[in-house]
């Protein structure tokens, strides 16, 4: 089976640097829509070369690897790349109009991240996923999470969001052609809270938070620019290099895709991004109501982690002090637990039973009630580009393609 992958920015690139690494698929074919720089060989040496991860060479065959594209040919836009031949489209921009079906690709991954709505029309002005479709593909992966831009439409009986390893069997062959791979920080919080949930049980949490300290995106600005006309939202414009910025997340709307319990808890997720490249970093609270006799404690809370980790091909738990650097690369760790830094506090909040308005109180009760609360705070660390996304996303294309077979 050949593979197609539209778009070659940050996930697209690292997504061929997965998949000539797997040897899976028996050719790669990657629409561009444009020429790149001088030709082939220029395009050749942005594949090779990366600002985050390093040669291609090295990291696929360590500090000896040499050079791994061969077999240049510029008419025909292909190369061959680790023994894996490659070719580069260069025409199309509009995924209808991309020659997926002359190339004999059924099976798609657009990480341009530029067509995300699962309602918009084949035929849309500026493109749209399912485009891919009428292009010849028979199943497209987004990496990205799905956003319906038409108010009051409902998600599409063909669309489905996953993570490996939570929800991938909600996956249906038969039914599904749009498969979201959801975002790198939907997948690290999907696997902090999973674990909790199952020993826990969803029924006594009572609201969640987070915050992702998230590393820089291809969308922010180097230096200080001026925003664009209409513009709300002017820190998107200012120089990443220089600042942290407060931004947002659809993570929690995403989170409730792939564990539907969390529909019934208040959750909230806000990101901020920081001047670093790759690496990220999720700071999970949790309220659970508990008991005062026998509180959840930190160790308990590591122990669930812990034994998940053996079990999971996709969590790692880690007694280290880490920093971001240190989880860059690691091999498909949705998220590294930071145990050292896992806290929980026990208190019993008093709650006024008059402000309880829509409550029935049967007449004499007591006004107060004592409710014992715990709050977990848990630090999860995630390689946003290559180590945890990209990796699972290949995880996730592979058992796909291999139920088209």
């Amino acid at each position: 089976m050949k593979l197609g992958v539209n778009g070659l920015g940050r996930i697209g690139k690292l997504s061929l640097w997965h998949h000539v690494s797997r040897k899976h698929f028996s050719e790669i074919v990657i629409n561009v829509g444009r020429e790149i720089g001088q030709g082939l060989n220029d395009l050749a040496a942005s594949v090779e070369r990366d600002s985050s991860y390093g040669r291609l060479g090295t990291y696929l065959h360590g500090h000896r690897g040499g050079r791994v594209i061969e077999e240049l040919n510029e008419e025909a836009g292909t190369m061959v790349i680790n023994g894996v031949p490659v070719k580069f489209l260069r025409i199309a921009r509009n995924p209808r109009d991309i020659a997926w079906q002359e190339n004999g690709v059924k099976l798609v991954v657009d990480t341009t991240g530029a067509f995300t709505d699962p309602t918009a029309d084949a035929d849309a002005q500026w493109g749209a996923l399912r485009g891919h479709l009428q292009a010849g593909a028979e199943k497209v992966l987004l990496s990205a999470p799905f956003k319906i831009k038409s108010k009051g439409l409902d998600m599409p009986e063909d669309a489905v969001t996953t993570v490996m390893g939570i929800n991938d069997e909600d996956y249906d062959s038969s039914r599904h052609s749009l498969i979201s791979a959801a975002s790198c920080t939907t997948t690290c919080l999907s696997y902090m809270i999973k674990p909790l949930m199952e020993s826990i049980g969803a029924e006594n949490f009572l609201s969640a938070s987070m915050v992702t300290v998230h590393a820089a995106t291809g969308s922010q600005q180097v230096l200080d620019r001026l925003p664009k006309s209409g513009a709300a939202d002017l820190r998107k414009n200012r120089s990443i290099m220089n600042n942290i910025i407060l931004t947002t997340t659809g993570a929690a709307k995403a989170l409730a895709l792939v564990i539907p319990e969390m529909k019934s808890i208040g959750f909230i997720a806000e990101s901020v991004r920081i001047p670093t490249s790759t690496g990220s970093l999720i700071v999970l609270v949790l309220n659970v109501q508990d008991d005062l006799e026998n509180p959840l404690k930190r160790d308990q809370i590591n122990s669930i982690y812990r034994e998940y980790a053996e079990n999971s091909p996709y969590l790692e738990y880690s007694e280290e002090q880490n920093v971001s650097s240190d989880i860059i690369g690691v091999p498909e760790a949705a998220a590294v637990i930071e145990s050292t830094e896992t806290h929980t506090r026990t208190a019993s909040i008093p709650v006024n039973l008059d402000k309880l308005k829509s409550c029935s109180i049967k007449a004499g009760a007591d006004r107060i009630l004592n409710v014992p609360i715990t709050q977990a705070v848990i630090y999860g660390w995630y390689d946003n580009e290559l180590g945890s996304y990209t990796n699972m996303l290949g995880d996730l294309t592979i058992q796909v393609a291999d139920q088209m077979l």
